[in-house]
């Protein structure tokens, strides 16, 4: 599933293609995606001027002139595409909205558990979710609070959106392997040097994510329908049984809350 820095991708991706142009038609499938179609999808979308494209957690808006947002969440396998004046609708398309230019916006979600909706406001929509892991909120300070008392293990805690939205499964392994501290460790035991080490280790590796495009696993794709490349930068994601590229140990693989956890028991004591 797209991350927060495949996610950012993308907005960044179509922002210049698409702000400042009117949606002149709105094409959808018919069929379901992860929530209920709104029947008024195309009605309150046409005629809008699409005023700027912004991200929050793992979503995607679409701000428009008429005051709501378009919504978007890729799901699995969703991808958001910019096609020209031509373009043909193809299989597992499920929204095709058409621009002022003649060009379009595409989404397309072969597993069909992405989201497409309009809304007032996105972030009264999301009020519920934690901070941006790459905003000035998130620091030593915020985290130290949130870890208080917390039996859970940090990785949790750090994957959890109710305190940090987007910091997905392989961005919080990357981090916690750079800044040394186990995936296991009860998130109450932390030092707050541990603690600084992380938020900065957190940020870094989102930010060259997002340059590198993201990360590609699976159906992943950016939004010229490209490969992401930080895969290549992974230190112990997917690499169980590897050596370590800090001190020849090997890498390990640890099941925790179903989720595959890869770290180095040498470097991550």
């Amino acid at each position: 599933m797209p991350e927060l820095p495949e996610v950012e991708t993308v907005v960044n991706g179509i922002r210049s293609h698409v702000t400042n142009k009117t949606i002149q038609s709105v094409w959808t499938s018919g069929f379901r995606l992860r929530c209920s179609n709104q029947d008024d999808l195309s009605e309150q979308l046409m005629g809008s001027c699409i005023t700027g494209v912004s991200r929050r957690a793992k979503y995607i808006a679409l701000h428009l002139s008429s005051n709501i947002d378009t919504v978007i969440h890729l799901g699995m396998s969703g991808k958001l595409l910019i096609e020209g004046n031509n373009y043909q609708s193809k299989k597992h398309d499920h929204v095709v909205i058409t621009l002022s230019d003649n060009s379009k916006l595409v989404f397309n979600d072969a597993r069909r558990f992405g989201m497409f909706f309009w809304h007032d406001d996105i972030h009264q929509y999301l009020k519920h979710y934690g901070v941006e892991p790459l905003s000035d909120s998130f620091n030593t300070a915020y985290l130290s609070l949130i870890c208080q008392n917390k039996q859970i293990s940090i990785k949790q805690l750090i994957m959890d959106q109710k305190y940090v939205v987007g910091v997905g499964n392989i961005y919080a392994c990357e981090a916690l392997f750079k800044s040394q501290i186990l995936p296991t460790k009860a998130a109450r035991h932390l030092s707050e040097a541990e603690l600084t080490l992380l938020v900065s280790w957190v940020k870094k590796i989102l930010i060259a994510a997002i340059h590198k495009g993201g990360t590609t696993l699976k159906d992943y794709r950016t939004a010229n329908d490209t490969l992401g490349y930080f895969q290549q930068k992974l230190s112990v994601y997917g690499r169980e049984g590897e050596p370590c590229y800090e001190c020849g140990g090997w890498i390990q693989n640890k099941k925790m809350s179903s989720r595959s956890t890869f770290y180095c028991k040498e470097c991550q004591q």
